[in-house]
């Protein structure tokens, strides 16, 4: 596994798992493990929904750059899970490949995301509507086609199983930067 990058970067639509694959990939390698999401919170005292219904999604989207900026500096053998959004902001895309890190898109049907959505708290603030998040899907599969690898995470597949995948697939590539698909 010495083959293993440094920095995974784990991207995808709103609930398609980022956080809980992301934190057993990163126990599996012995990694750190940081929830942009979760760091962006802890550091406002806000919701995501609270910063973006107070000072808009514009705003919110450069807290967040300033937070990846931030996580990437201080990173070194770390799992990011990525929020649903920083993925398709250009700007997140080019600091992360500056900071070489490898990422891994979780492609989750829209279905299951959409259950786990409503399933869900806090309120996600850019899927009110199921028609409003299919649209905010199907806009955002292009961008996230863009990470190093994707992995299918579909219905019945468990976070040790995707995470062993994952580690599968890098121990094995002989460059991490050449785009893999996997299902």
């Amino acid at each position: 596994m010495t083959d293993v990058p440094r920095l995974i970067i784990i991207t995808g639509f709103m609930a398609a798992g980022k956080t809980t694959v992301a934190a057993a990939l990163a126990q599996k390698l012995r990694y750190h493990m940081l929830d942009l999401d979760r760091s962006i919170v802890e550091r406002a005292g806000r919701t995501i929904h609270e910063i973006i219904q107070t000072d808009g999604e514009a705003s919110f989207r450069e807290t967040e750059t300033k937070a990846l900026r931030e996580a990437l500096e201080h990173s070194t053998a770390c799992v990011i899970a990525l929020g649903g959004g920083a993925w398709t902001v250009e700007r997140n895309r080019l600091l992360i490949a500056e900071y070489l890190g490898y990422t891994v898109w979780l492609d989750a049907p829209f279905d299951l995301c959409w259950r786990r959505i409503t399933d869900s708290e806090p309120v996600r603030p850019l899927a009110r509507g199921e028609e409003q998040a299919n649209r905010l899907y199907n806009e955002r599969r292009a961008l996230y086609e863009l990470a190093s690898l994707r992995i299918e995470a579909s219905e019945g597949r468990g976070e040790e199983e995707i995470a062993a995948e994952i580690i599968d697939v890098l121990s094995r590539s002989r460059t991490h930067n050449q785009p893999h698909t996997t299902s």
